[in-house]
């Protein structure tokens, strides 16, 4: 009776403590995108270790909300310039982010800014069009861009620079094709860019695995080309990687959160504790996979080691196509 007790008198404290921390996960662009799937993904394993009977119940009550602007620019501004902590606060990120920290497209931002949480898996890039488009393959595509660049309008999230607009540059210049001449059309995330494709208002979207598994399911869309070592399983196991037709060109990018830099350390290394709990979890193993994502699981110091490591080999790679000076 007292065990009993004392098990609903903690989940009662925690619910409590739940409503009163206001637990979130900001998505830093629209909904229906990867950065969208990544803070469902989070609130969904931690739900799980909580059914498991793990002894953080409070987490599972966290909200999502949305604050697009810049591709992630004004969440990271809004977060850091917060001038009392946001403990219970998580945002989203992914290597295109990182890329953007490397481009300086964050204004002054520096990767000790923030408190780097956890990366709960890895992602890939893809080309993806209508399932009507003359387009059959990625062969096609770059035919047609290369006899007529301007009559293809390819939709992405973010600007000249972005990690969308890498993923085409570089598999266009493989078929020696200059990027300054390609037609891009920003967007606020995978999901906009979709949503733009299927309407006809872009004819090519460059993104990533992850979104495509969204839409490729539905039948309307049909991914060109997945920017992985090989074939991904699951829904896009019959779409072919860049590699099988003759462009060698690999694309991976992490997904994961980070909390604003005045969190209390105390704080923060509950939050990595729970994170190190959820990504060791068979059920996470499967929500994971169910996402289209697979296997990367980095937390706390080391994630932030990696975070660093990364932003510089981005710098470098932009620097190469003359977007950093």
């Amino acid at each position: 009776m007292l065990a009993l007790c004392a098990t609903l008198c903690t989940a009662l404290l925690f619910g409590s403590a739940a409503h009163a921390a206001n637990l979130e996960c900001i998505v830093p662009s629209k909904p229906g995108g990867a950065m969208d799937l990544t803070c469902k993904l989070a609130k969904k394993g931690l739900k799980g270790l909580d059914e498991a009977g793990d002894t953080t119940p409070t987490l599972s009550d966290m909200t999502i909300r949305y604050l697009p602007g810049g591709i992630g620019a004004v969440a990271w501004n809004s977060l850091v310039a917060q001038p009392r902590a946001k403990p219970n606060t998580l945002v989203a990120f992914s290597g295109g982010s990182l890329l953007y920290l490397a481009e300086g497209k964050f204004g002054k931002a520096k990767v000790s800014d923030v408190r780097w949480v956890a990366a709960l898996g890895t992602d890939y890039g893809m080309i993806a069009v209508r399932a009507d488009s003359p387009y059959k393959n990625l062969g096609d595509l770059l035919a047609a861009i290369k006899r007529n660049p301007r009559s293809v309008l390819i939709g992405l999230s973010g600007t000249a620079g972005s990690q969308d607009w890498f993923k085409m540059a570089l598999l266009v210049r493989s078929a020696g094709i200059d990027p300054k001449v390609l037609r891009f059309v920003a967007l606020e995330g995978g999901g906009e860019a979709f949503t733009a494709m299927h309407a006809n208002h872009v004819q090519v979207v460059s993104g990533d695995a992850s979104e495509a598994v969204l839409y490729a399911a539905g039948g309307n869309t049909r991914v060109l080309a997945v920017l992985s070592p090989q074939r991904l399983p699951g829904v896009l196991a019959s779409s072919p990687t860049a590699r099988e037709q003759g462009v060698d060109v690999v694309w991976p990018l992490i997904r994961g959160v980070w909390m604003g830099p005045q969190v209390p350390d105390a704080e923060y290394r509950k939050w990595v504790a729970a994170f190190d709990r959820m990504l060791a979890s068979p059920q996470f193993a499967q929500l994971r996979s169910d996402a289209g994502l697979y296997p990367f699981a980095l937390t706390g110091d080391a994630l932030k080691d990696y975070v660093s490591k990364a932003v510089d080999e981005y710098g470098k790679r932009a620097t190469e196509f003359g977007l950093v000076r």
